[in-house]
C-alpha cells in the first residue's frame, strides 16, 4: 500500500500546509557587503562577535537568530513544541548549546549545506502530522569554525586558491506553525547522497552539485511541474 502522502518517488505533501510565520537572520560583514546585505535582522562587522573564539561567536549568532525569530513572531519558547537546529561543528556544538539556553525540546541535525531545508521539511511533516502546533528551526556556520573543519585553521596561514568557496558567516531561524500568516510549505523533495569522486575540499560545490540537480530534476518529475512554475530561482 502506498504512503498516502508520498508525491512520486522523493516528494511528500501536506494536507494542512504549514506556515512560515517568522524569520530571523544574522550575518557576517562579507555577507553584508553582499547582494543581500539589506535583508539581514543583523551584520556582525566583529567575526569574533565580542567572544573569545570563532566557535563561541557562531553559537552566539545562533542564539540571536532564534531570540530574533521569537520576537517577531510575539512568542516564548514555551510557546514552541520542537527545536530543530545544526551546523557545521563536531557534535553540531552551537545548536546544542543554543537549545541548553532555550530549554526547548531538542533534536539536532546534521545535513551540512541542507541543515536548514532538512529541518524545515521535518518541522513541516511534524505539524502537519499533528504532532506539533510551532516548530523552532534554525542553523548556523561560521567560516573561520568551518576552516578547521574541513581545510586548515585560519591561524595558519594557508594560501587558499582563488577559485576556492567561502562558508558563510551567519545564522538563520525560522518558525514554522500550523496556523499563520506567511508562506506555506506545500511539499518536500528528500534528496539522495550522490558521490562521484570529487575529492577537492577547495572545491565542495561541486561535490554537491550533482545531489542538487537530482534533486530539483526529481521534484519537478513527481510534481509534474515545469521549471517556469516557480517565478523565483
Amino acid at each position: 500500500m502506498a504512503a498516502l502522502k508520498k508525491n512520486g518517488r522523493q516528494t511528500v505533501w501536506f494536507q494542512n500546509p504549514p506556515a512560515i510565520i517568522a524569520a530571523a537572520s544574522i550575518a557576517g560583514s562579507k555577507e553584508g557587503d553582499g547582494p543581500l546585505g539589506k535583508t539581514f535582522d543583523k551584520v556582525v562587522e566583529d567575526p569574533y562577535f565580542g567572544e573569545k573564539t570563532w566557535e563561541k561567536a557562531e553559537q552566539r549568532m545562533l542564539q540571536e537568530a532564534m531570540q530574533k525569530v521569537l520576537e517577531k513572531a510575539g512568542l516564548n519558547f514555551r510557546d514552541i513544541d520542537f527545536m530543530l537546529a545544526g551546523d557545521l561543528l563536531n557534535q553540531i556544538i552551537c545548536a546544542n548549546f543554543t537549545a541548553r539556553g532555550l530549554s526547548i525540546p531538542f533534536l539536532g541535525l546534521y545535513g551540512a549545506c541542507s541543515t536548514m531545508y532538512e529541518g524545515m521539511a521535518l518541522a513541516a511533516i511534524m505539524i502537519d502530522g499533528g504532532f506539533a502546533e510551532r516548530v523552532l528551526v534554525g542553523s548556523s556556520s561560521h567560516y573561520s569554525t568551518a576552516e578547521k573543519q574541513y581545510r586548515f585553521p585560519t591561524e595558519l596561514g594557508v594560501q587558499r586558491p582563488m577559485t576556492a568557496q567561502w562558508t558563510v558567516t551567519g545564522a538563520g531561524a525560522v518558525i514554522l506553525a500550523r496556523e499563520g500568516a506567511g508562506p506555506v510549505v506545500t511539499h518536500a523533495t528528500i534528496g539522495k547522497v550522490i558521490d562521484l569522486g570529487q575529492g577537492d575540499p577547495n572545491d565542495m560545490g561541486a561535490a554537491m552539485a550533482p545531489a542538487a540537480a537530482d534533486t530539483i530534476v526529481r521534484h519537478l518529475l513527481d510534481t509534474a511541474r515545469q521549471p517556469d512554475y516557480y517565478d523565483l530561482f
